[in-house]
């Protein structure tokens, strides 16, 4: 018979019960051959088994016997012996939206709707999982972060939350910062999607917009009207000021007028003779003879056209 590659065939002599010679035919395993084939492939296979691939942005946690190493596998193959166990933390920005619900300063009613951004500190992830597990996002983040949008909400009045939304998020993340840090969690950053109030309180404050509207009309009006009441005021005392400089500039000028008439007259008078005078009157006589001549005293009337 032909051997095998595991096997050989053997003939042995023997004498039966008779005396007459046999030969019997026999199979052997080759114990040499097998282990020549078995332990490369035990060894590939135990040398395979502690390659760990951990995915891309993500963080290899190593266990030893459920005790957490204090080390980080980067992402990419890596060694580690038989009985250690590989658990892949994500290190990448997560981001979860929060619904909450929270209360004013003024004990108003908000729903609020807010988006997180955080990752995981690759180099000090195994302390995550150490302190707090696979669930840190459930045990840790969520509940901090309903407890500090709370909290900054209730610093502010109802009105004052929609008008500060930017600080708000700023607020949050603040506050969110100082519990994360110790367990190598950063919050990126923090939006408020949406704040939404009760509808009495909406219909109170657009009725309240309105009013103030209103009021700011009238108020413009009001003053719109005082100012040109101001300036027609204004025009009308520049007015009055300009007359009286006018009356007064032409009862100076009457008064020079009237001095250097006087001045004239005066001058005149001081010039006339009598017999400058007696020759003005021979000049303007028109040829006619006077029809009364009065006396020396004044009193004494004659008349000379012959008529009583």
């Amino acid at each position: 018979m032909k051997n095998g590659f595991f096997t050989k065939t053997e003939e042995i002599p023997y004498t039966d019960g008779n005396g007459n010679p046999r030969v019997k035919t026999e199979k052997k395993v080759h114990i040499g051959r097998i282990m020549l084939i078995f332990i490369p492939v035990l060894v590939l296979a135990v040398f395979l088994s502690c390659i760990r691939i951990v995915p891309t942005g993500h963080t290899g946690i190593v266990t030893t016997f459920g005790k957490v190493e204090e080390a980080s596998l980067e992402s990419g193959p890596n060694f580690v012996l038989p009985w250690q166990k590989v658990i892949n933390l994500d290190n990448r920005v997560q981001k979860v939206n929060i619904q909450t619900e929270a209360f004013s300063s003024d004990i108003q009613q908000v729903q609020v709707s807010t988006t997180i951004n955080y990752s995981i500190n690759s180099q000090t992830a195994y302390t995550l999982y150490k302190t707090v597990g696979k669930n840190y996002y459930e045990n840790i983040i969520l509940p901090r972060a309903l407890e500090n949008v709370k909290a900054v909400f209730a610093n502010y009045t109802a009105e004052n939350l929609i008008a500060h939304r930017e600080g708000l998020s700023e607020e949050i993340v603040a506050a969110m910062k100082s519990d994360m840090e110790y367990y190598g969690i950063t919050v990126n950053d923090i939006s408020i999607e949406d704040i939404d109030f009760t509808e009495a309180f909406t219909d109170a404050v657009e009725a309240k917009q309105v009013a103030a509207q209103e009021k700011l009309t009238a108020q413009t009006k009001q003053e719109q009207l005082t100012m040109e009441q101001e300036e027609q005021a204004k025009r009308d005392v520049i007015a009055a000021e300009a007359e009286l400089e006018v009356t007064k500039i032409q009862a100076e000028s009457a008064y020079y007028a009237g001095e250097r008439e006087a001045e004239v007259n005066k001058k005149i008078a001081e010039s006339l003779t009598d017999e400058l005078v007696q020759y003005y009157y021979v000049e303007r006589w028109d040829g006619k003879m006077p029809t009364t001549i009065l006396g020396d005293a004044g009193s004494v009337l004659f008349n000379l056209s012959g008529q009583e």
